[in-house]
């Protein structure tokens, strides 16, 4: 059975530097693997939703079919909101850039980037309110918009700095080989 999950790890171990990590450059690929707070979060959801599904079970075999109904509707829901929370992160291919957050996902095609540079700023700690400085991979638009489309204190990088590299040298590269821009340098 293939496990798409672990083509990031396979995608690194290539011997040249310079060639971008995936055979199919038109799917939308994730330049890293997921981190563990974000797989762990998303585990914690699925073990509550198995727990949500058993009450469901319950209540329905003792004869209340809407309560059985509604208890499984928010279990769907907190299943949902696993798989969306395991899909959010930056996704490259040749069409562009995107950014899935958890409500809303923005792409920016090759063509639109000006620059792409990791800086140091104030970044957010697990998407939380409170911020912390670290380092940001920031992507700049033609009318002067910026898109942050990672961080090193985000779910993905949190306690992994050699990923964070890797992986904002991985969006750079495709943006050298796609973009119209030349890849800023750090």
């Amino acid at each position: 059975m293939p496990l798409p999950f672990l083509t990031a790890d396979r995608a690194f171990d290539t011997t040249d530097p310079v060639a971008l990590p995936f055979d199919d450059h038109d799917e939308w690929r994730r330049p890293y693997r997921p981190g563990s707070w974000r797989v762990g979060a998303a585990a914690l959801a699925l073990l509550l939703a198995s727990f949500v599904l058993l009450a469901a079970m319950i209540i329905a075999a003792a004869g209340t079919f809407g309560g059985a109904v509604a208890t499984l509707g928010v279990a769907a829901l907190v299943i949902v909101g696993a798989l969306r929370m395991l899909r959010m992160g930056a996704w490259v291919s040749r069409a562009g850039v995107r950014r899935v957050s958890f409500f809303s996902t923005r792409t920016v095609p090759w063509a639109k980037v000006t620059s792409l540079r990791t800086v140091q700023q104030p970044v957010r700690w697990l998407g939380l309110p409170r911020t912390v400085q670290g380092q940001a991979l920031v992507l700049d638009r033609p009318a002067g918009e910026r898109l942050l489309l990672l961080s090193d204190h985000d779910a993905d990088f949190l306690s992994r700095v050699e990923a964070f590299d890797r992986a904002a040298d991985t969006v750079e590269a495709w943006n050298a080989e796609y973009g119209t821009a030349p890849a800023a340098t750090r």
